[in-house]
């Protein structure tokens, strides 16, 4: 049975949506997943473009401004809430793990 789509994100998902909770274009994306991660993680232009299209399809992002080819994009309220459940699901898994493993809690 496939995955139902945007049931859960993958790290460039979660990293896109996080840029946009300030009102970005798609250059400034590109620049600031791999600034905001240290380099492990970047998104290529492609799979950016890609990304936003299905985002704004799915009401998480809107476009803000449309200046020639240069379009900037915001986080909506449902995407802000698709970035919460993503990072609770991240957090239970950081819980399992320290659980599991005797970590003791940061």
């Amino acid at each position: 049975m496939p995955r139902a789509k945007f049931q859960t994100l993958t790290e460039q998902m979660f990293y896109v949506l996080l840029c946009l909770t300030k009102e970005c274009y798609g250059m400034d994306i590109l620049d600031q997943v791999p600034a905001m991660t240290g380099g492990r993680v970047n998104v290529g232009s492609g799979t950016l473009y890609n990304l936003l299209e299905q985002f704004l399809e799915e009401g998480f992002i809107r476009e803000t401004k449309v200046e020639g080819r240069r379009r900037s994009y915001i986080l909506t309220d449902k995407g802000a809430d698709m970035l919460e459940k993503e990072y609770q699901r991240i957090q239970a898994q950081a819980v399992d793990y320290r659980r599991i493993f005797g970590k003791e809690e940061p």
